[in-house]
């Protein structure tokens, strides 16, 4: 599942990054700890999703979020 599915307050494992292809989103991802293995939580949900990647808070658009595969 992408993380626009996820619960809130659930951890998750990172299976894949799939953005089709396009590397700066790749990288700007990775930057922010968010690579295939790592732990991530959606936090809270309204017009963007607040995630908790390695005790830091990112808010993240629901385009990019359905890029991040992750599994319980």
């Amino acid at each position: 599942m992408n993380l626009n599915e996820a619960e809130l307050g659930t951890d998750y494992v990172i299976t894949k990054i799939d953005t089709g292809g396009d590397e700066e989103i790749e990288s700007f991802l990775f930057s922010l700890g968010c690579y295939s293995g790592e732990s991530i939580t959606v936090v809270d949900r309204k017009k963007n999703l607040v995630v908790s990647i390695k005790d830091a808070r990112y808010n993240i658009d629901p385009e990019l979020a359905a890029s991040i595969q992750v599994e319980k």
